[in-house]
């Protein structure tokens, strides 16, 4: 076990990420608080906050910021007809900063020196959430496990991380065959990993299939 680093407070879903990235975290010798947001998902809350005290975390916040979320992010993007290519919800792009203001309030309740999130290194959402984060407090240290190569080196793919979860008894919805994961809240739900991040493969069918693909693109 690594030496005692101070306590950090993750953004927290309950997927194949962030389950290994909160045993990680407590490897690297981190006291972790979990922060799971309820914008609007079908999720059960209560075997979330046991799985994460089971992982090791210390402190468990499941909050609804729902409400906040459509009157303060979806209703003016709806307003300025907000649309990535005048075709896509930006479901994602809005939550995530809805999400991480309350990670900042939560790390300065808990008096936490760093917060931590799943993002990955391919996409936006780290910049959606460390520009939140340092934006309300810019003195809040983030650590962003993606973009550590202690951490990317040992885990190239999602392969590896499911290994990992395996190896710590950690339960996850995804297996090497059904590798993706997906994003649900209020105003849209978005896939990602596996075969849909895969340039080669066209996209075949119906307009239904073009039009969920093309949504995990926006997201």
């Amino acid at each position: 076990m690594a030496q005692p680093k101070g306590t950090v407070v993750l953004a927290y879903s309950g997927g194949l990420d962030t389950s290994c990235i909160l045993v990680w975290l407590k490897e690297e010798g981190y006291t972790v608080i979990a922060y799971l947001a309820n914008i609007g998902q079908k999720e059960d809350f209560e075997a979330a906050r046991k799985k994460a005290l089971a992982l090791g975390a210390k402190k468990v916040y499941i909050e609804d910021i729902s409400r906040e979320f459509v009157e303060e992010f979806i209703w003016p993007a709806v307003q300025a007809n907000a649309l990535y290519e005048d075709r896509y919800l930006l479901g994602t792009a809005l939550a995530r900063p809805c999400i991480a203001r309350r990670l900042v309030q939560i790390a300065q309740q808990e008096r936490a020196q760093y917060v931590a999130h799943g993002a990955t290194g391919k996409g936006n959402d780290q910049v959606r959430f460390e520009l939140t984060c340092y934006a309300l407090c810019p003195n809040i240290k983030v650590v962003a496990p993606w973009r550590l190569p202690k951490f990317y080196q040992r885990f190239p793919g999602r392969r590896e991380l499911m290994d990992y979860a395996k190896k710590h008894g950690i339960s996850v919805p995804v297996t090497p065959q059904t590798p993706w994961s997906m994003d649900e809240n209020l105003m849209h739900i978005s896939y990602e990993a596996g075969i849909l991040e895969n340039p080669k493969p066209r996209a075949e069918g119906t307009s239904c299939v073009c039009s969920l693909i093309g949504n995990f693109t926006a997201g």
